[in-house]
């Protein structure tokens, strides 16, 4: 499997784009910047789209998407959790901000829900449940022998999610630095030492840490993430890394205790 990250911050300007991850050019982890990213054939071609959660920056491109499919007769697969689909429909695809695409066939949505395992072609999915600000799940994704795990926007407090999961790689998110720790809004988001907690409790739960590549940073404070990241990195004697637009990571098969 390889992942290529479209998209790997929380706001776009001329060198970063919103969250969108895209596995072997087929299905789509959110979309906050994928139509930009793809050609029409491209896009006319995937999978499936899978969306964490309904906030604006994992959700941007798929209006986009969606009447592309409409002016060409082709159909984008959706799976979200009900909360999702509902904002669509009430807020977004409403046919007052943008077309109502959820009632014809340019969007096939499927309503999937923690711990309810389903599958793409040959990709095995789950989502999991995942803390955040409202109802917000993360996938796991395997074929074959390989895994990956990408929680989407979340927070302290994810006991029972690394105990549902093994992933060979994990891609998470850290908002900002360590400075906004006691800050209201990083209890549903990661910085940096907030991180480092939630990787001691699942080395513990599983006897191994996975890789881990980073999403979601605040462009004008990832320099000062960065820093703070290679500390975490040194004390889990763990391999982490922020990702950035462009980049092509193979998911490799780690040498493990567990399997996923």
């Amino acid at each position: 499997m390889k992942i290529r990250f479209l998209g790997a911050h929380n706001t776009e300007t001329s060198t970063s784009g919103m969250v969108c991850l895209l596995l072997d050019e087929q299905i789509a982890l959110d979309t906050g910047s994928l139509t930009r990213h793809l050609t029409l054939q491209q896009q006319l071609n995937l999978k499936g789209v899978l969306l964490t959660h309904q906030h604006y920056d994992h959700i941007r491109d798929l209006p986009a998407l969606a009447m592309n499919c409409f002016l060409n007769n082709g159909t984008v697969n959706v799976y979200g959790s009900q909360a999702v689909k509902s904002a669509l429909e009430q807020h977004l695809l409403n046919n007052e901000i943008y077309t109502r695409f959820l009632s014809n066939n340019a969007l096939r949505f499927t309503v999937v829900h923690p711990s309810a395992a389903f599958s793409i072609d040959d990709y095995d999915i789950l989502p999991i449940a995942v803390s955040h600000s409202v109802p917000a799940q993360g996938y796991m994704v395997k074929k074959l022998n390989r895994c990956f795990f990408y929680t989407g926007d979340t927070g302290p407090g994810l006991k029972d999610c690394w105990q549902q999961v093994h992933p060979d790689l994990l891609v998470t998110e850290i908002t900002a630095p360590n400075r906004f720790s006691s800050f209201k809004l990083t209890k549903v988001h990661f910085t940096p030492e907030l991180l480092q907690k939630e990787m001691y409790l699942f080395r513990e739960l599983n006897g191994y840490l996975p890789q881990v590549i980073v999403v979601h940073m605040n462009p004008a404070l990832e320099s000062e993430i960065a820093n703070e990241l290679d500390v975490v990195s040194n004390a889990l004697s763990c391999k982490i890394t922020l990702a950035y637009e462009g980049q092509e990571v193979d998911v490799q098969h780690r040498v493990a205790m567990h399997v996923c």
